[in-house]
């Protein structure tokens, strides 16, 4: 026997030795997982890490393996418990998604598949492909408008600014570079538009001090007056407006910006418009949504998240640009590696790699089409409803309620309010709220967040939830009183 022949001898794989053995470990995990969903109301929301398990996840690099058993039981010791919070009905922190086992089911199958999306002639691009169509449906974009998931609205967000920095001059800037401009780039948003914009505007060049933040009216909308005057205040001192960013929902309070004014200035302004629509875009499913959503069709770029009202498990966004021709331009790179073919894998529809960052895309729009077959869209629409209802429910009662403060009016699915004994600073009020959310997360019972609003700290309600009812709404009112007025107690002695 020869060496060459000695190392094929030695060959190993990474499938397990005994599929048998392998399915019971694997069935039992689906089975526990399942158990685990069904108790899910009577568990803790939260559970803070104890030390032993963070110890135990700060172990070096294993150099052997250990049984899949072992390691699963790991699971379910030191992180399970632990989880975020963020499927359970009561949590109700920043915008964040339940999943469901559906989805779970979606990502196993996706797993296996393990089908690179950037390339090629095979199942899971056709799939994204429809996906895609069924998106541009519901936001009223054409069919030759082009799209591409991302992992969330951050990246969404950030591509879309790519395309629109890169459509500015009919794409001088994607080959000459910022530098041979002849004049600083300057964008237009809210000051409650979302941190991840201003933190793409920076990453693309733009430069935080060419971000213009536009003040709001009371209602959290963009002053569009405002922004005219910047905007005309801009070009006479010779910087060159290129973009305006609108908001389908803001995430402090939910409000939607004018769209169809916005619109209108950016067509007379010669500036693309982008929507960041990541919390309530898809309201857009709902008929009584449609005036507030005017204008949302006609922007140049939407982003929205498919992993907070459509459930789906993370990580799942969507991008959709109404000019394919453009979106197609501003990412298009010919190597030799990747040229089209008229047949063989290399053949089928352009690749996704023509309309974003990524060449290695994993196959996330599996789990989206799946839970779409299965529950229909008209759920979905149910279900977006609800959860609006049940913010304009839990706003009402707020204000049935001496002891709370509603902060700001409900507008979609976010509710702020304070706990409010009167008699007190801003001050003290703001401590005594602060100290009051940390109590009711560490207890477990319920989850709200937080965020200030013209400088007053404010318990922020954001019902993203299909397990949500509204018998979790009142133990949440119920418990605001009860730590609150404890705390009360506590700072009045």
């Amino acid at each position: 026997m020869n060496n060459d022949q000695a190392l094929i001898i030695k060959e190993e794989t990474l499938d397990p030795a005994d599929w048998n053995e392998y399915g019971v470990i694997a069935h039992r995990m689906v089975d526990d997982m399942i158990s685990f969903l069904k108790g899910l109301r009577s568990q803790p929301v939260w559970v803070k890490p104890p030390e032993s398990s963070k110890a135990f996840l700060r172990q070096e690099l294993p150099l052997k393996g250990s049984p899949l058993a072992d390691v699963y039981q790991e699971f379910l010791t030191h992180v399970l418990p632990y989880r975020k919070g963020n499927i359970h009905p009561r949590f109700f922190s920043w915008v964040e998604g339940t999943g469901t086992f559906t989805g779970a089911l979606g990502d196993l199958l996706a797993s296996v598949m393990n089908s690179n999306l950037g390339v090629g002639d095979h199942g899971a691009v056709y799939v994204e492909r429809q996906v895609l169509n069924w998106f541009k449906q519901i936001m009223g974009y054409s069919p030759a408008s082009t799209g591409i998931l991302a992992s969330g609205g951050s990246v969404a967000n950030i591509t879309a600014l790519i395309v629109a920095r890169n459509a500015f001059r009919r794409g001088f800037i994607k080959k000459n570079g910022l530098k041979k401009m002849d004049g600083q780039l300057v964008m237009y948003c809210s000051t409650e538009t979302h941190n991840c914009i201003f933190k793409a505007a920076e990453t693309i060049g733009i430069g935080s001090d060419y971000i213009r933040k536009i003040p709001v009216n009371d209602a959290y909308q963009i002053d569009h007056v405002m922004l005219q005057l910047q905007i005309q205040q801009d070009r006479q001192n010779g910087l060159l407006p290129f973009c305006l960013i609108g908001n389908a929902g803001t995430v402090n309070t939910g409000a939607i910006d004018p769209l169809m004014e916005l619109s209108l200035i950016c067509k007379r302004e010669r500036l693309w418009f982008h929507v960041d629509g990541a919390i309530g875009a898809l309201a857009n499913l709902l008929p009584e949504f449609e005036d507030k959503l005017k204008g949302l069709a006609d922007a140049d770029s939407i982003a929205f998240d498919l992993h907070k009202w459509l459930y789906v498990n993370y990580e799942a966004g969507c991008l959709l640009i109404r000019d394919g021709n453009i979106h197609r331009k501003a990412f298009v790179q010919q190597a030799d590696y990747l040229l089209k073919h008229e047949r063989g894998l290399a053949a089928g529809p352009d690749s996704f790699s023509n309309y974003g960052l990524e060449l290695s895309r994993g196959f996330r729009s599996l789990k989206v089409w799946i839970m779409i077959k299965e529950f229909g869209i008209e759920k979905y629409k149910r279900l977006i409803r609800q959860n609006i209802n049940q913010a304009f429910y839990l706003g009402k009662r707020v204000r049935q309620i001496p002891l709370l403060e509603l902060m700001t009016p409900v507008t979609l699915n976010i509710v702020c309010f304070r706990y409010n004994p009167g008699g007190m600073d801003g001050n003290d009020l703001n401590e005594l709220n602060r100290e009051l959310l940390m109590d009711i997360q560490e207890k477990g019972i319920t989850a709200p967040s937080y965020t200030y609003l013209a400088g007053n700290y404010v318990l922020r309600v954001s019902i993203t939830n299909h397990r949500t009812r509204l018998q979790d709404l009142e133990i949440l009112l119920e418990q605001t009183l009860i730590h609150g007025n404890q705390i009360y107690e506590k700072l009045s002695k």
